[in-house]
């Protein structure tokens, strides 16, 4: 077992790395091309644009992927900065920004060093995070940059709600590949999280033959 999760962790190492240029189509493909609005579920629970626009305040996205969520909250009137540790993800990233005429402010670093200034950004997201997001550090980096009643959002994942053989492959697939278990984990997974100063809620969205799972986490005073 120890070497079939190394070989998993390899994989997804390659997966945001050397094999980054095939991120997108192996999303669309295990998700039944439902991952866009997985990672769009996001926005449903950001602070309003027109006020953080008057403030020039703004969102702070961690593992920004191939920049389809910056694009996304550009798009929607929010100012936005990305932080990936992959450089192979910064330059997807960066030309998809580019060739849609769009502000291209990415960082790469460690989500558990993360270099901006305390009680900087009212919302942080991180959409279907590996392990780095259950790090004490992450967490503790996240509430610091955080404004006070700031939110953090964790699109954690997705499930299909139709049938069918490709969907029984798939959740088998998330299964050993340790994606799933969120259902029955949510309660003491919410609960580690609230440790770091945070009020934790557990939401569900609706998508195409499927639910985006997301953890929303505020910041306490």
């Amino acid at each position: 077992m120890n070497l079939w999760w190394r070989l998993i962790k390899f994989g997804f190492r390659l997966l945001y790395n050397e094999l980054a240029f095939t991120y997108d189509s192996v999303s669309k493909i295990v998700s039944i091309g439902a991952w866009r609005c997985w990672q769009r579920s996001a926005l449903n629970y950001l602070p309003s644009h027109d006020v953080l626009a008057k403030q020039n305040t703004p969102i702070l996205e961690i593992a920004h992927g191939t920049g389809d969520l910056q694009i996304d909250l550009q798009q929607a009137g929010y100012n936005t900065i990305g932080y990936d540790l992959s450089p192979n993800m910064g330059q997807i990233a960066k030309r998809k920004l580019h060739k849609n005429n769009l502000q291209a402010d990415l960082i790469r670093g460690k989500a558990q060093q993360l270099p901006f200034q305390s009680n900087q950004f009212p919302a942080v997201i991180t959409t279907f995070p590996t392990a780095f997001i259950i790090a004490e550090e992450t967490l503790t980096e996240i509430n610091r940059v955080l404004k006070i009643d700031g939110v953090l959002i964790i699109v954690s994942s997705g499930t299909f709600t139709g049938g069918g053989i490709i969907k029984s492959i798939l959740d088998w697939a998330y299964r050993i590949t340790g994606q799933r278990g969120e259902d029955t984990q949510a309660g003491e997974f919410l609960a580690y999280i609230n440790q770091f100063g945070f009020n934790t809620k557990y939401e569900t969205i609706a998508c195409p033959r499927s639910l985006a799972h997301l953890i929303i986490a505020v910041k306490m005073d």
